[in-house]
Parts: structure tokens; sequence; C-alpha cells
């Protein structure tokens, strides 16, 4: 028996999971860390070969825009897509760096609400994310998904109408944002901030052709967020992306880690498309060390340097004689 026979436990996903990483753009936004162009296409292209679908970038700074043009040089199989606030000029800066696909992020919780546009209605605020969503989609052809900032905070009634309104508007994707990381996992939690029911009721209750989950780790919940968004959509989504950065990193507490989620489908759900793309996750996790200058932790689960390592004496004679003994994979 191998480790993959003895992970893999009879839980299929009657849903399609696709990776949506973020690492180029959420994940260097975490204080101290920058990454050159041409590291970021380097970045890029391992990304691309472990099997990520969907690669997410910023394009503002020429640092960004240079990034943006080597990467869409490289012909990866991985869609390559902006970010962009609902404002036109964001959406034109995207298309002037070939952008074909956009995400457009706008806030869907009261508490951002008053804090940025405290004189604005409810109607008001749908108008300006649907006439940004009809310029990139409508008027320009783009792939648009649409970031709900602050989902797991936000009233389920004013969030339903929002998800209609920008799926009526040519959006293909609304991205559930766990901005600050209070989602939970349970599939009794109710609304807002229990993810399963959310991506259930946005299936039951609104338009939108597809979901994606995005969750922050503040509590230390993302990855296991993130995974139950993926079991909650199984039989009810054809498919569902997950918004993840390498390593976690990211703002504050950082994202659900790509490594770990592309590992758990494929250890434990037996998503087969990941065969043979797992032994490059050490060498991406090195190479995002070097280029950004973070320190991959020695302990870090899949990729650190100690991830294999042991120095008991009944752990190490156990693996002398079978590494099954105290190494899941």
């Amino acid at each position: 028996m191998d480790f993959k026979e003895l992970c893999l436990v009879g839980l299929p996903l009657s849903t399609e999971p696709l990776i949506d990483d973020t690492t180029l753009r959420d994940g260097v936004q975490m204080p101290g860390l920058a990454v050159s162009p041409e590291s970021a296409a380097g970045i890029a292209r391992l990304l691309d070969e472990i099997g990520v679908e969907r690669i997410e970038l910023h394009h503002y700074q020429p640092s960004d825009k240079r990034s943006a043009s080597l990467i869409h040089k490289l012909g990866l199989n991985a869609r390559i897509a902006g970010w962009c606030r609902a404002v036109e000029e964001d959406i034109d800066d995207a298309i002037s760096c070939g952008f074909e696909e956009v995400g457009i992020s706008h806030p869907v919780s009261n508490i951002h609400f008053k804090a940025k546009w405290p004189d604005m209605t409810e109607d008001e605020l749908l108008s300006r994310v649907v006439e940004a969503v009809e310029y990139a989609s409508k008027d320009h052809g783009l792939r648009v998904f649409v970031h709900g900032e602050d989902s797991t905070r936000a009233d389920w009634q004013f969030e339903k109408r929002f998800i209609n309104a920008i799926a009526e508007a040519g959006a293909e994707c609304y991205r559930i944002c766990d901005t600050v990381g209070v989602g939970l996992s349970d599939p009794r939690a109710p609304l807002p901030n229990g993810i399963p029911t959310k991506v259930r009721e946005i299936k039951a209750e609104t338009e939108i052709k597809t979901v994606e989950i995005h969750a922050h780790d503040d509590f230390g919940n993302a990855v296991e967020n993130t995974m139950a968004a993926i079991r909650a959509a199984s039989g009810v989504w054809d498919r569902i992306y997950a918004s993840t950065t390498f390593l976690g990193i990211g703002e504050r507490a950082g994202n659900a880690e790509t490594e770990k989620v592309l590992m758990n489908l494929y250890m434990h759900h037996g998503v087969e498309k990941f065969e043979g793309k797992t032994a490059k996750l050490k060498e991406l996790a090195d190479l995002i060390g070097r280029a950004t200058g973070y320190v991959v932790p020695p302990n870090k689960a899949i990729v650190g340097d100690y991830a294999f390592a042991h120095e008991s004496g009944i752990h190490t004679h156990g693996v002398l004689n079978n590494p099954l003994t105290y190494e899941p994979y």
C-alpha cells in the first residue's frame, strides 16, 4: 500500500475545484515583501506547472506592468487576470496591460459602506459597481469576476441583490471574501459568516454562474474555510474557485495556502489533475522565499525544510523501516 492509497478515503467531489492563485497580487501585499518582474514570471511559470488554473496580478506600478508583460509572453495554460477597483480607469489600465480577464473588487458590508461612502445609498452603491461590470464585460468583452469584500459580515438581503445585479451586468463569478477571517466552516453556521451556508444560498437565490472563496487567516481558519466551501459546493455547483496564496503570504495574518489546499484536494479528495505535480511544491516555495525575502518556516507543512525531518529515536527507527509509519505522503 502506498501513501496515496492510505490517504484517499472515499471522499470524491461532485464539483470541479479550480485554484485561483493570488500570490502575485494579495501575497506580495504582505509588509516587507517585494518581487522583481523576472522573479514574478518564474513564480507564475511554476504556478502553472503545479496545476493552478488562474493567476491574479496587480498592474499599477511600472514593475507590476513589466511583470504582467513577461507573464503574458510565457503563454501559460493558466488564465491571467488583473485586479481592479470598480472604476473605469482601473479597467482601462488592465486592458492596456493586455488582460482579457479582471476581478473587480467592491465592498458588500455596512461596515465598509459607512467608512468609505457614508453619504451613498445602497442603490447608488449598486449602480456604481454595475456600471463598472458593464463597462468591463459588455463594453470591452472582458471576462469578469466580482469580489464581494467583507462578505462574511454583509447583510444577506443586500448581498443577494448585489450578486444578482452584477450577474445581470455580465459578471461570471462572485468571490466570497472572508476579508477579516471571521468565516465559520461548520455547515450549521448561519449567514453572514457561515461559509457552507453562503455557498449554498448563493446558488439557491442568485443567478451568478460561478462562486469563489477567498479566505483570510486571522483566526487560523483560512484553509479550513476554503475546504469547507469546496465541500459545500459538491453536488450544488458545477465548479468552485479557491483563491489562495502560496505559503499563505498576504495582508495581516495572510491567506489560505495554495499548497495546503492543493494537497488536500489531491490526497483526501482524489482530484487527479494534480497527479505528478505535487513534487514541484517545494521548488516553488523555495523560489518564492528567495524572490521575496520571505523566510519559509522550517516546519511549514508540505514545503518546510523539516516537513520530513525526524529526530526522535522511535520516529527515526520507524521511518527507516517504513516511511509510512510517520509520514503521511
